[in-house]
């Protein structure tokens, strides 16, 4: 998908990501947590990437692996150094109303993978799916 700098935008990723978790067979949980990874994503991109520049786009790209669910999500802009961004837990960040974005998709998901693209930064987010017969290593008996 490339998309423009619209929080319209943002919207349709987040409904593709549903799509995608549904098409996997995850559980509501586990739908819910990749999906607001995702929104999180995509709005870091739109408004913090591209700052809703109508001359930049955002791109997508949604894959089924079989093992893991895999979304990429590039912005044209400036880039970040995600290791400079404010500690959302500090005292001094906890009701500061951004922030939290990067932090929520690394608690959600498995593994994020940032990577610069001079212009733009590229965001990997995946989500390790359960082995069909249940096992998971990740659950709580």
């Amino acid at each position: 998908m490339k998309l423009p700098s619209t929080m319209d935008s943002v919207s349709e990723v987040e409904a593709a990501a549903e799509k995608l978790t549904q098409s996997a067979g995850m559980d509501e949980d586990e739908s819910f947590r990749l999906v607001m990874a995702v929104r999180e994503g995509a709005v870091n991109a739109v408004l913090h990437g591209n700052g809703y520049d109508p001359n930049k786009y955002v791109t997508v790209n949604f894959e089924n692996t079989g093992k893991s669910l895999v979304v990429t999500i590039t912005d044209e802009g400036e880039g970040l150094d995600p290791a400079k961004l404010p500690d959302p837990l500090a005292p001094e960040n906890l009701l500061r109303g951004t922030g939290r974005g990067i932090f929520l998709m690394r608690s959600f998901l498995d593994e994020v993978h940032f990577r610069q693209l001079h212009p733009g930064t590229e965001v990997t987010l995946i989500k390790h799916l359960a082995p069909a017969d249940g096992q998971d290593a990740h659950q709580n008996g």
